[in-house]
């Protein structure tokens, strides 16, 4: 707590300002890729409904990708600006429909980029920017580190799984190769649901060894709370509506989101 200044937050701003921007690019150069399959798959997206132009979209992904690297090189640091790096490049080679690249449509090279950028590259650039050019301290890798790169690896492997499983209409007209496509949707949304909540038991079990009070009661309850709403929400899917299964995904990428408020709490 005794870290906790304003001068420390500011720090955070700085290196989550050029991350948000980049994300931004990638998702906008997402859509760019996609308008064709997402007339079927997501028609009420800007693009694909006609609310914005392709040129707008451009804009937009050209505007961020040149505000991330401005930002990034203005509050220049090494971990998070090799971040950034590693994440535009990720970004691209996942959307850009060039030979050897296209990784959307590769399930195993889709699900290894999307990971690894939210469980290794983020987690890894922020917290060395924020231990050694913030605070001065040596790297060392905490427990909460271990556990949020464990545990959202998991996580984000699955919802790599789980976001195509709405899109199965689009993506088999137009040769996407999914596993929801090639395995079907129930087979494969059971399989992350049950990865989830294994995942949501370690994190119970790792919490009860806690020697600290506060923190185990706060790890244990609150994840096994948001594993009991996970299998409330799950068992109310309707696979034959798309929004139901559009929602299950909404809901568990603020799961996601989640976690990331917990972590402190592991020790």
């Amino acid at each position: 707590m005794a870290d906790l200044s304003l001068n420390y937050f500011v720090e955070v701003v700085k290196a989550v300002l050029p991350a948000l921007l980049m994300n931004l690019y990638v998702v906008a150069l997402n859509q760019l890729s996609d308008v064709e399959s997402d007339k079927i798959n997501k028609p009420y997206l800007p693009l694909p409904s006609g609310e914005l132009s392709i040129n707008t979209g451009k804009a937009i992904a050209a505007t961020c990708f040149i505000l991330s690297f401005a930002a990034g090189l203005r509050f220049y640091s090494p971990p998070s600006l090799l971040a950034l790096v590693i994440y535009c490049l990720l970004g691209t080679v996942y959307s850009v429909d060039l030979p050897f690249l296209h990784w959307k449509n590769q399930p195993f090279l889709a699900g290894a980029s999307i990971a690894s950028v939210w469980s290794l590259l983020f987690p890894f650039g922020f917290f060395i920017h924020m231990q050694k050019y913030v605070l001065g301290k040596p790297v060392v890798f905490t427990k909460s580190l271990k556990f949020l790169v464990a545990f959202q690896f998991v996580f984000s492997s699955m919802m790599a799984l789980f976001k195509d499983i709405p899109d199965v209409e689009g993506d088999t007209k137009f040769g996407y190769k999914s596993f929801a496509a090639h395995l079907g949707q129930e087979k494969v949304f059971w399989f992350c649901i049950n990865v989830l909540l294994t995942a949501y038991g370690t994190a119970v079990v790792i919490g009860a060894f806690s020697p600290y009070i506060f923190n185990k009661l706060v790890i244990v309850l609150s994840h096994s709370l948001l594993g009991f709403m996970l299998v409330v929400r799950a068992r109310s899917i309707d696979f034959t509506n798309k929004d139901s299964v559009s929602s299950a995904y909404a809901f568990i990428a603020q799961l996601f989101v989640a976690e990331f408020l917990l972590i402190p709490f592991i020790r």
